[in-house]
C-alpha cells in the first residue's frame, strides 16, 4: 500500500458516509495516479501552480483604487478556502476537495470584478465568472490543454454561485462559504475604507453575529456545523438564514452599488468596454497564442477570453499603450 493508497483509505475510515471520497473522484481524461496524494490534492497542486490563480493577486475584490491591506481575488479566494476547510472538518467532509473548489472558483474573473464581469455581460449578451472560471480550468490552463481536475471540482466550481446546487457536499459548503466570506470582509474593507461604521449594521445583524468581523464569520460558521451534522445535506438555520440575506441586502446597498463607487465602476467599465471593442476590430493584435484559438471558438470568444484573463494594472497599462499618447512634460 502506498501513501495515497494509505490516505485513500483512511477517508473511509474517519470521514463522513456523506464525504466525497478521493479514490472515487473522476477525470475526463485518464491518468495515473500519484503514489503520494489523492486526485483532490493533485487538482488542489494544478490550481496553486496555475497562471490564472497566480493573477488574481492583481484583481480587485471590490475597491479598485485599493490599498496593501484591502481583499483582492486571490486573498477573497484563500479565505474562501479556509472558512471551507473549517466547516468540512467539522462535518467529517473532504478539506481537500474544498480547498480544490474554493481555491479555482474566482480564476474566470475579469478584472475590476464585478464592475468588468457586468460590463462584458452587456457586450457579448451572455458573461458568468463562474462559467468562465470553469472554462479556465477546463480549456484554457496550460496552453489550451486544461488542468483536466475531477468532475467533482469542476461541479463545485461552476456552480458555486447561481440557482444549480453542486452535486457533492463539499461544493455546497464552498458555494455558502464564498457569501459568508464576501460579506464579512468587504465589512471590514467597507469601514477601513471609511465607507461604513460598525453602527450602521442593519440590528438584527449586529444582535445575531455581532460586529467584529472575525466574531461575524465564527457565527455563521458555527451555525452551519450544527445544523448540517450528520445530514446528507448542508444547512444554515432558519434565523441564520434571514440574517444573511440581510447582511447581503446592506451590503449591495451601501457598498457592491454604493454611489461613492459609482465613478470607480465607470471608470473600469469603460477601460473594458474600449479594450473589447479594439481587439474586436484589430484581432490581429492579440498576443500570437490567442490567435490561433479562433478557428475553435470564434473570434468574440477569443477576445472575451484574453480580456477576462488580464490583471486590474495591465488593462489600465493596455489601454494607456493603445490610446493615450506619449505626452512628456518638459519642465
Amino acid at each position: 500500500m502506498n501513501i495515497r493508497e494509505r490516505t485513500e483509505q483512511l477517508e473511509y475510515d474517519i470521514l463522513s458516509p456523506y464525504a466525497s471520497k478521493s479514490k472515487e473522484a473522476k477525470r475526463v481524461t485518464l491518468e495515473i495516479d500519484c503514489q503520494f496524494r489523492t486526485k483532490y490534492q493533485r487538482d488542489r497542486d494544478r490550481i496553486l501552480h496555475a497562471k490564472s490563480f497566480r493573477r488574481l493577486k492583481h484583481k480587485t475584490q471590490v475597491y479598485i483604487a485599493s490599498g496593501d491591506h484591502y481583499r483582492t481575488r486571490m486573498t477573497h479566494s484563500l479565505e474562501v478556502s479556509q472558512i471551507s476547510r473549517t466547516i468540512a472538518r467539522g462535518l467529517q467532509l473532504n478539506e481537500d476537495l474544498v480547498e480544490a473548489i474554493a481555491l479555482a472558483h474566482d480564476v474566470g474573473h475579469t478584472p475590476f470584478g464585478h464592475a468588468g464581469e457586468e460590463t462584458m455581460q452587456r457586450l457579448v449578451g451572455h458573461f458568468s465568472h463562474n462559467e468562465q472560471s470553469l472554462r479556465v480550468i477546463e480549456y484554457l490552463e496550460r496552453d489550451g490543454k486544461g488542468l483536466n481536475l475531477t468532475v467533482q471540482v469542476k461541479d463545485g466550481v461552476v456552480n458555486h454561485t447561481g440557482k444549480i446546487t453542486p452535486k457533492t457536499l463539499e461544493g455546497r459548503i464552498v458555494k455558502t462559504a464564498d457569501r459568508i466570506a464576501y460579506l464579512c470582509h468587504d465589512y471590514d474593507d467597507g469601514m477601513r475604507a471609511g465607507m461604513l461604521k460598525s453602527g450602521d449594521l442593519p440590528a438584527v445583524v449586529k444582535k445575531t453575529l455581532g460586529i467584529d468581523p472575525s466574531k461575524m464569520i465564527t457565527a455563521m460558521v458555527s451555525d452551519m456545523i450544527v445544523s448540517s451534522i450528520d445530514q446528507a445535506d448542508i444547512f444554515m438555520s432558519p434565523e441564520f438564514v434571514e440574517v444573511m440575506n440581510t447582511f447581503r441586502a446592506f451590503m449591495f446597498e451601501n457598498i457592491y452599488h454604493s454611489n461613492i463607487l459609482a465613478k470607480e465602476r465607470a471608470q473600469a467599465g469603460f477601460v473594458i468596454e474600449q479594450l473589447y471593442l479594439y481587439f474586436m476590430k484589430h484581432f490581429d493584435r492579440l498576443p500570437k497564442e490567442f490567435l490561433h484559438r479562433e478557428e475553435n471558438w470564434g473570434k468574440q470568444i477569443v477576445v472575451v477570453d484574453y480580456i477576462a484573463g488580464l490583471t486590474d494594472s495591465y488593462s489600465v497599462q493596455l489601454f494607456n499603450e493603445i490610446f493615450m499618447p506619449p505626452i512628456s512634460i518638459r519642465l
